[in-house]
């Protein structure tokens, strides 16, 4: 695959509320904004006692792109109150996402060790079937995203692009299998570098309409923390630059999002540590 030209232009670029953590998310409207990034994706606790109205007005003042609401899931559990109340959760995550104007709702799948994982990806796909026809008539998409391996346990039982790709196939069709599809999948590559079946599977995520949104950091190495040890574009193990040669050959002109979770980088300057990501989405990318 011919390696992609570097990207100039930090408006294809989305940032993650949760990547600059301590800020709040009006400060993190003006800074990525002020920054020249183009879209940003909001965490649902960045949301606590905010007006959706308000928020969504200061992302228009601020020439700022609303890309996707994080996180919605954790479908899977063993007993049937537990999967009721994920299922009202992710109704109220529709909402939400629909009153502040965002098309994607990042989906964190889940899974439970008392069921299995085969059982938990049967949970995830009917309520994804249960969910579909509610998100559709919000305008919204529900994107799973697939987990490392190492997340599932209870995290997610959905750990490859290929599972992403059928589980949204079959909800899809389950619901009508409308021409944009409402069930998709997120690229992440942080949880997928490692896969030697990722290009193919971008490929048919392509094809089939399903490739929603594409985010990216780096797999620092040695990795200190399962969770909160991410790296910045450029530090580590990932070849991103031929993961996203891949997402664009199917067409995929989306904004690429940054999504970091470091507690070295949350410790830092927000500022000085929002210049780092400008300085890697043009170099890393």
């Amino acid at each position: 695959m011919k390696r992609p030209q570097p990207i100039t232009d930090l408006r294809r670029f989305a940032i993650h509320t949760v990547t600059t953590k301590p800020w709040p998310i009006e400060r993190a409207i003006d800074e990525y904004a002020r920054a020249g990034f183009g879209g940003i994706s909001i965490w649902r606790d960045a949301m606590d006692g905010r007006s959706p109205a308000t928020v969504r007005r200061q992302l228009g003042e601020a020439g700022l792109t609303g890309v996707s609401l994080v996180r919605g899931g954790f479908f899977a559990h063993a007993e049937a109150a537990q999967r009721a109340a994920a299922l009202e959760d992710n109704r109220r995550c529709i909402e939400e996402a629909h009153a502040l104007g965002l098309p994607l709702i990042v989906l964190v799948c889940g899974a439970d060790p008392e069921v299995g994982l085969d059982d938990s990806r049967r949970m995830i796909t009917d309520a994804l079937i249960e969910l579909a026809p509610t998100a559709a008539a919000a305008g919204v998409r529900l994107g799973i995203e697939p987990l490392h391996p190492m997340y599932a346990d209870t995290r997610s039982a959905v750990t490859t692009l290929g599972q992403a790709n059928r589980i949204a196939v079959t909800a899809n069709l389950a619901t009508g299998a409308p021409p944009t599809p409402t069930v998709c999948a997120v690229v992440d590559v942080y949880h997928l570098w490692w896969d030697e079946n990722l290009s193919v599977n971008i490929t048919i995520a392509g094809t089939e309409n399903l490739l929603g949104a594409f985010h990216v950091c780096d797999w620092r190495v040695p990795t200190e923390h399962m969770l909160l040890d991410r790296g910045l574009m450029g530090e580590g193990a990932i070849d991103i630059p031929a993961i996203r040669a891949d997402v664009e050959a199917t067409g995929f002109r989306n904004h690429i999002e940054v999504e970091i979770f470091s507690e070295r980088y949350w410790a830092m300057d927000q500022n000085e540590w929002l210049g780092r990501i400008a300085a890697a989405c043009t170099t890393a990318v």
